[in-house]
Order: structure tokens, then sequence, then C-alpha cells
């Protein structure tokens, strides 16, 4: 009996990473959820499988080269073959530029584009001899202009925003579909939450974004025909200006 596909989530936060996590389970994915800290990916383990889903999660930093080779290994492995893979590590932070220290940027490029050129590479190994598969790389307001205070995380969300290009054209070819969402918007999290209360106020007015509609947008980039693919999409609320 063949294996159901296999989902993977680099970055199953709380919020969109979790929501992609739940969108591609009730699908029929199996699910492979990855954090730095394996005991906070317990809460959304427990929901897929409430829902009657299959997951499984691996704590693993998206940084090392050594365990992401690992990684995808033990899952085309043990688990069954990849068909999705989504990076969706967050790596906010705001410093001016003269607070920014060596270690917060190299942090943050590690993090958001370090980390995606791994996840990407190893996807793209395993998906090449089937000639199919998706990557989807979360980008950011910060992927198309820095602002004030955002040097650090612009820098690298630009660099992944280039890497997803770059794949997009070399594995298009290949039936591999590479995506780039750009998030345009406060997400309803708990950062969100904590550091700007007056944007978090305008989620009664649907002014911030819901990780829930964001996941049906991926499901959807997921199940383009490929010869009407998407490559880059914007996804802001109503009020946003740009």
């Amino acid at each position: 009996m063949a294996r159901p596909p296999v989902a993977v989530v680099i970055g199953a936060g709380d919020a969109t990473g979790g929501a992609v996590a739940r969108r591609f389970a009730r699908e029929g994915y199996t699910l492979c959820v990855t954090r730095r800290n394996l005991d906070q990916l317990t809460p959304l383990v427990d929901a897929i499988r409430a829902a009657g889903g299959e997951a499984h999660p691996f704590g693993c930093d998206a940084r090392s080269e050594e365990q992401m080779v690992e990684l995808f290994q033990h899952i085309e492995r043990d688990v069954g073959q990849i068909e999705v893979v989504i990076f969706n590590i967050g790596a906010n932070v705001r410093f001016s530029i003269t607070e920014t220290t060596e270690r917060v940027y190299r942090k943050v490029w590690e993090m958001a584009a370090l980390a995606g050129f791994l996840t990407g590479r190893e996807a793209a190994k395993v998906m090449l001899p089937r000639n199919r598969g998706t990557i989807i790389f979360t980008g950011a307001t910060a992927s198309l202009r820095g602002s004030s205070g955002f040097a650090a995380f612009a820098s690298a969300k630009f660099a992944l925003r280039a890497l997803a290009q770059s794949m997009a054209r070399e594995l298009g070819p290949e039936g591999i579909h590479v995506a780039h969402p750009i998030i345009d918007g406060a997400i309803d999290t708990d950062f969100i939450r904590d550091t700007f209360p007056e944007r978090y106020a305008l989620k009664a007015e649907d002014g911030i974004l819901n990780p829930e509609h964001i996941a049906d947008q991926y499901w959807q980039l997921h199940c383009q025909p490929r010869d009407a693919w998407t490559h880059e999409l914007d996804l802001r609320p109503w009020m946003e200006t740009f």
C-alpha cells in the first residue's frame, strides 16, 4: 500500500507555520514539522492527530547543514516521499543600524537566508528525480523594501527572495513549483499582540492577517496547474497601505 505524500514545514510555529501544517494535514498529507525546540511542537502535533491526521515532529536547527541533510534523508527513508516543502522561519528583529551588532546581523541572515538555502537545496535533491514537487518560501514586506530599523531583517529577506527566484528558474523546467508569497502586513501572532498592540487592535476589523487564510493560499499555490504557476503573490489586509 502506497504511503501518503509528505509535506514538510520548516519553522512550524504557533501561527502561520502551524496553520499551514494543519491545512495540508486536512488534505491527507503526512506532516513533518520542525522547530529548534522539539517540545514546542507538541500542541500542533496533538491537534493534527486529534483531527485524524498524521504528523511527525522533529527538533532541528535549520541553520545546520548536517541536521538538514539528515532530516530530509530520514523523512524520505522512514516516512514517505516529500511532495511539498514550506520554509517558514521568522527572523524579524528591529534595531537601529548603530545598535545592530555583528552577532545580530549574522544570526538573522543564518535564520532567514542560510536556512532557506539549506532547505531549498535538500528539497530539490529529493524532488528532482521525480520531476515534481512544490517549494514555498515565506516572504515579508521586508523582502521588497528595507525600512528604518530593519537592516538585518530586510537584508536576509532580500537574499531569500533572490534564492527563490533563482530556484524557480532552475527547477520550474524540471517540474518543481517554487513560490514566494509575500506577507505584507501584520499577522495574528503573539509577537504582534505584544509588540505592536495598536496594530493588533485592528484584528476586529480584519486589519491583520489570519494565519488560517494564509494557509489556504499556500494550499492553492500547491494545487495550481503547471501551465499557470504563480511564483510570487502578495497577501495583505484590505486596509494595508502599499
